[in-house]
Protein backbone atom coordinates (compact mmCIF):
# COMPACT_ATOMS: atom_id res chain seq x y z
CA UNK A 1 0.00 0.00 0.00
CA UNK A 2 1.26 3.39 -1.23
CA UNK A 3 1.48 5.97 1.60
CA UNK A 4 -1.04 8.73 1.01
CA UNK A 5 -0.13 12.49 -0.31
CA UNK A 6 -0.32 15.08 2.51
CA UNK A 7 -1.84 18.53 0.84
CA UNK A 8 -0.58 21.71 2.21
CA UNK A 9 -2.71 24.17 1.61
CA UNK A 10 -3.51 28.35 2.27
CA UNK A 11 -6.45 30.28 1.99
CA UNK A 12 -6.35 34.02 1.76
CA UNK A 13 -9.14 35.86 3.08
CA UNK A 14 -10.21 39.25 3.79
CA UNK A 15 -11.56 39.74 6.85
CA UNK A 16 -15.04 37.81 7.73
CA UNK A 17 -16.87 38.71 4.72
CA UNK A 18 -19.64 36.36 3.22
CA UNK A 19 -17.49 35.58 0.56
CA UNK A 20 -14.61 34.60 2.93
CA UNK A 21 -16.82 32.43 4.91
CA UNK A 22 -18.70 31.13 2.35
CA UNK A 23 -14.84 29.57 0.58
CA UNK A 24 -13.82 28.29 4.43
CA UNK A 25 -16.81 26.27 5.24
CA UNK A 26 -16.64 24.72 1.07
CA UNK A 27 -13.37 24.15 1.66
CA UNK A 28 -13.66 22.63 5.16
CA UNK A 29 -16.46 20.17 3.64
CA UNK A 30 -14.50 19.17 0.78
CA UNK A 31 -11.02 18.02 2.96
CA UNK A 32 -13.20 16.64 5.71
CA UNK A 33 -14.71 14.38 2.43
CA UNK A 34 -12.02 14.04 0.16
CA UNK A 35 -8.18 14.38 2.35
CA UNK A 36 -9.49 12.44 5.28
CA UNK A 37 -7.04 13.98 7.56
CA UNK A 38 -4.07 14.03 5.24
CA UNK A 39 -3.70 17.85 4.53
CA UNK A 40 -2.68 21.05 6.55
CA UNK A 41 -4.23 24.23 6.12
CA UNK A 42 -3.36 27.97 7.03
CA UNK A 43 -6.26 30.42 6.67
CA UNK A 44 -4.52 34.04 6.18
CA UNK A 45 -6.49 37.57 6.67
CA UNK A 46 -4.74 39.83 4.47
CA UNK A 47 -6.07 42.22 6.68
CA UNK A 48 -3.98 41.59 9.22
CA UNK A 49 -1.39 40.20 7.33
CA UNK A 50 -0.88 41.94 4.55
CA UNK A 51 2.91 41.34 3.79
CA UNK A 52 1.87 37.41 3.82
CA UNK A 53 -0.34 38.12 0.58
CA UNK A 54 2.10 40.55 -0.50
CA UNK A 55 4.89 37.90 -0.40
CA UNK A 56 3.20 34.97 -2.20
CA UNK A 57 1.51 37.79 -4.84
CA UNK A 58 -1.94 37.33 -3.87
CA UNK A 59 -4.28 39.93 -5.87
CA UNK A 60 -7.70 38.67 -4.92
CA UNK A 61 -9.63 36.63 -1.76
CA UNK A 62 -10.82 34.66 -1.21
CA UNK A 63 -7.59 32.83 -3.09
CA UNK A 64 -6.87 28.95 -2.15
CA UNK A 65 -3.06 27.82 -2.78
CA UNK A 66 -2.15 24.44 -2.84
CA UNK A 67 1.47 24.34 -1.76
CA UNK A 68 2.15 20.31 -1.62
CA UNK A 69 2.25 17.99 -3.60
CA UNK A 70 3.70 19.90 -6.68
CA UNK A 71 2.67 21.71 -8.63
CA UNK A 72 1.66 24.77 -6.93
CA UNK A 73 -2.00 25.89 -7.89
CA UNK A 74 -4.43 28.37 -7.01
CA UNK A 75 -7.88 29.01 -6.95
CA UNK A 76 -9.72 32.26 -6.89
CA UNK A 77 -13.14 33.02 -5.48
CA UNK A 78 -15.98 31.52 -2.92
CA UNK A 79 -15.04 27.82 -3.91
CA UNK A 80 -18.65 27.25 -4.56
CA UNK A 81 -17.98 25.23 -7.73
CA UNK A 82 -16.84 21.76 -6.30
CA UNK A 83 -15.77 19.96 -9.25
CA UNK A 84 -13.81 23.23 -10.17
CA UNK A 85 -11.95 22.74 -6.61
CA UNK A 86 -11.13 19.49 -6.90
CA UNK A 87 -9.34 19.69 -11.09
CA UNK A 88 -7.52 22.89 -9.31
CA UNK A 89 -6.64 20.57 -6.45
CA UNK A 90 -5.59 17.54 -9.06
CA UNK A 91 -7.85 15.33 -6.94
CA UNK A 92 -10.56 14.91 -10.01
CA UNK A 93 -8.28 12.97 -12.59
CA UNK A 94 -8.08 9.92 -9.96
CA UNK A 95 -11.45 9.58 -10.88
CA UNK A 96 -11.17 8.78 -13.95
CA UNK A 97 -11.07 5.35 -16.22
CA UNK A 98 -9.15 4.25 -18.41
CA UNK A 99 -11.51 4.14 -21.35
CA UNK A 100 -12.23 7.64 -19.98
CA UNK A 101 -8.77 8.70 -21.17
CA UNK A 102 -8.74 6.96 -24.34
CA UNK A 103 -11.80 8.86 -25.53
CA UNK A 104 -10.56 11.89 -24.21
CA UNK A 105 -8.86 13.11 -26.56
CA UNK A 106 -8.13 13.01 -30.40
CA UNK A 107 -5.83 10.39 -30.51
CA UNK A 108 -7.16 6.77 -30.88
CA UNK A 109 -5.72 3.51 -28.75
CA UNK A 110 -4.78 1.31 -31.53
Amino acid sequence: MSPRKTYILKLYVAGNTPNSMRALKTLRDILETEFKGVYALKVIDVLKNPQLAEEDKILATPTLSKILPPPVRRIIGDLSDRQRVLIGLDLLFEELTTEDVLHSGSEEAV
